[in-house]
């Protein structure tokens, strides 16, 4: 029986739930002492599409190229999360939510795509325009560069790849996303 892509990226998606609500260890850790969000983030203008530049390959994005995180605030108050992947020609979709954890300045969420399972985001750093961002979560297994354009220029790859080292993280986890 063959499945569908999005029933893959689900069950996938909800096996990383599982593995993270286990305390399974999915990945190498990049970065031992991951450290604390570097500044706070103003939700209206963190909120709209990004583009992913970079990240630690994770088992449930594996092969993933041209992706994207679409962030909405809902009528509740949570933020709805969009995120899109292509692979072997398809797109595929991850509809979620996010909480902002208390006393974190907005820069720690709680993300959930799977029912009650919910994995730590955190803001780690970002720009003073809000034009790239760098997230992570405390295990140091999970690292995302995300930027507003889908083809950054040479010089802000240049300083986000510093950031990155500069926090600790190790490069050569990082495996650097195709946006076409």
């Amino acid at each position: 029986m063959k499945l569908s892509a999005k029933l893959k990226l689900s069950l996938s998606l909800i096996s990383f739930a599982l593995i993270s609500a286990c305390g399974g260890k999915p990945g190498p850790v990049g970065n031992s002492a991951v450290p604390e969000p570097a500044k706070a983030v103003e939700l209206d203008r963190y909120l709209g599409k990004w583009f992913e530049m970079a990240r630690y390959e994770a088992p449930f994005q594996k092969g993933c190229d041209g992706v994207t995180a679409d962030y909405s605030l809902r009528d509740d108050g949570k933020i709805k999360v969009i995120n899109s992947c292509t692979k072997e020609g398809k797109t595929t979709t991850a509809n979620g939510k996010a909480k902002i954890v208390e006393g974190s300045r907005n820069a720690k969420l709680k993300v959930s795509f799977f029912g009650p399972f919910y994995g730590d985001y955190w803001v780690l750093d970002r720009a003073e325009d809000y034009s790239w961002a760098i997230v992570g979560e405390p295990s140091g297994r999970y690292l995302w560069m995300l930027t507003r354009q889908a083809q950054p220029e040479p010089q802000v790859r240049a300083r986000i790849e510093a950031r990155v080292r500069e926090l600790g993280y190790d490069w050569n986890l990082v495996r650097v996303t195709d946006q076409g």
